[in-house]
C-alpha cells in the first residue's frame, strides 16, 4: 500500500514544486515506484518532469470531474520509475465545477483508491492556497510535508497550514499526519538562514528534518530544461540534498 504524501504551503515561492519534483525523482531513483499528482493549475510538476502541459487530453483536471479514470490519466514512467498525473490551467475551474457536487472533499481520494496499491509512493503537489484542491489533497493523504523558505516570515502562515491540517484530522481524514517540515533556499553565507532554522525548530512541536534544501544555481535551471535536478546534473549541491532528504524520508 503506497504512502501518499501531500506537499503543501499556502504561500508561494517556498519551493513546494521544487521540492515535489525532486523528491519523488529522488525516491524513485533508489528503485521506489512513484506517482506524482499535479494540483496546481499552473502545472509546474508538470513542466518539471518535461511534460507539455497545454497537449494533454486526460489531467487531473477531467480526473475530478468524472470524464476519464484514473489509469487514462496517468503518464507512466515519465523518468524510470516515476508515473504521473499531469495538471494544467483548465484546473482552475474545478473549484467552481465541483461546488454542488456532494462529498466533494472525497473527489480525489476516491480515484487514487484504486491505484494506491500499485506505487510505494505518492506524492501530490498542492496549489499554494488552502482551497478545494488542496483539502482534495490533505484528504487523500496519509501524511503532509511543508516545504519553508528560510526568511523572516517563514513562521507566517505556517501555523494557519498546521490549524487547517488538524481541521481536516479532526473533520475529514482522521489519519492524517504532519510528516514533517523541510526548509529551502538555505544561504549558509547569511545568519539570517541560520537563525530561521533555529527559531522554527524551537517554535515548532512537528518533526523538522534534518536535511536543509540549498539555494542552488542548478536547481533553479532544472525545471526550464524539463528535468528533475537528479538528472539535470547530479552532482548539485541541489541534486545531494533531495537525495539525503529521500534517504530520510524512506527512513522514517
Amino acid at each position: 500500500m503506497g504512502k501518499v504524501i501531500a506537499i503543501a504551503n499556502q504561500k508561494g515561492g517556498v519551493g513546494k514544486t521544487t521540492t515535489a519534483v525532486n523528491l519523488a525523482a529522488c525516491v524513485a531513483e533508489k528503485g521506489k515506484k512513484v506517482l506524482v499528482i499535479d494540483t496546481d493549475p499552473q502545472g509546474n510538476a508538470t513542466t518539471g518532469f518535461g511534460v507539455e502541459k497545454n497537449e494533454l487530453e486526460n489531467t487531473v483536471y477531467e480526473l475530478m470531474l468524472g470524464e476519464c479514470s484514473v489509469k487514462e490519466c496517468i503518464l507512466p514512467n515519465v523518468v524510470e520509475n516515476l508515473s504521473l498525473i499531469p495538471s494544467n490551467v483548465n484546473l482552475a475551474a474545478a473549484e467552481i465545477e465541483l461546488i454542488d457536487q456532494d462529498r466533494k472533499e472525497y473527489v480525489l481520494k476516491n480515484e487514487i483508491d484504486w491505484v494506491k496499491d500499485q506505487y510505494d509512493y505518492i506524492f501530490i503537489d498542492c496549489p499554494p492556497s488552502l482551497s478545494m484542491l488542496t483539502v482534495n489533497a490533505m484528504t487523500t493523504a496519509d501524511s503532509v510535508l511543508v516545504p519553508i523558505q528560510c526568511e523572516y516570515y517563514a513562521m507566517e502562515g505556517l501555523s494557519q497550514l498546521i490549524h487547517t491540517v488538524n481541521l481536516i484530522k479532526k473533520k475529514i481524514n482522521p489519519g492524517l499526519s504532519m510528516e514533517g517540515v523541510i526548509f529551502t533556499m538555505y544561504d549558509s553565507r547569511t545568519n539570517l538562514s541560520e537563525e530561521v532554522v533555529e527559531n522554527v525548530k524551537g517554535a515548532l512541536e512537528e518533526r523538522v528534518f534534518n536535511t536543509v534544501i540549498p539555494r542552488n544555481v542548478r536547481l533553479a535551471e532544472a525545471p526550464s530544461y524539463g528535468q528533475p535536478i537528479n538528472l539535470y546534473d547530479g552532482k548539485s549541491a541541489g541534486a545531494e540534498a533531495y537525495r539525503n532528504l529521500a534517504d530520510e524520508l524512506i527512513k522514517g
